[in-house]
């Protein structure tokens, strides 16, 4: 049984979800606010009430940030801010540790080797392997400048 084109292209109009574009970006403009402000809000509070410095603080407010995620993720509420929020609730870093942390959960039934240990790295294994090739890529090129006296 063959399906032309057209009608496939019918067939994908049909079944694929129509959104508005103003009011999705509002959601994500929104939700991507919410987590930086509060990012911004806990580094404010470490280095004005702790004492801690700048860079310190934003350290520790990553690592809250991604606890959340995976907190949250781990009650099953993060899925619901990403539906709701999209791009906003994927881009920061607790959209990072949610796509790690979500294929982990979802195979724990698989036994902590083959569920949880290889799962977890569906979506990091890539990141993190062509984060550290351009890492890489721009060290050697930045060497390569250096050597050749470009500042």
């Amino acid at each position: 049984m063959e399906i032309n084109q057209q009608e496939y292209n019918k067939y994908v109009e049909q079944i694929t979800p129509v959104r508005p574009l103003w009011p999705e970006l509002l959601k994500a403009f929104v939700t991507g606010g919410v987590i930086c402000s509060i990012g911004q809000i806990s580094t404010m509070c470490m280095m004005n009430w702790w004492g801690m410095e700048k860079e310190t603080a934003m350290t520790w407010t990553q690592l809250e940030l991604i606890l959340a995620s995976v907190i949250l993720t781990g009650f099953n509420l993060y899925p619901g801010i990403v539906k709701w929020g999209g791009a906003g609730a994927l881009v920061p870093i607790t959209g990072f540790a949610n796509s790690v942390v979500a294929p982990a959960i979802e195979y724990k039934t698989e036994g902590h080797i083959f569920g949880i240990g290889c799962k977890i790295f569906t979506i990091a294994g890539p990141v993190i392997l062509f984060g550290v090739f351009t890492s890489w890529v721009l060290g050697l090129i930045y060497w390569v400048l250096k050597a050749i006296g470009v500042e």
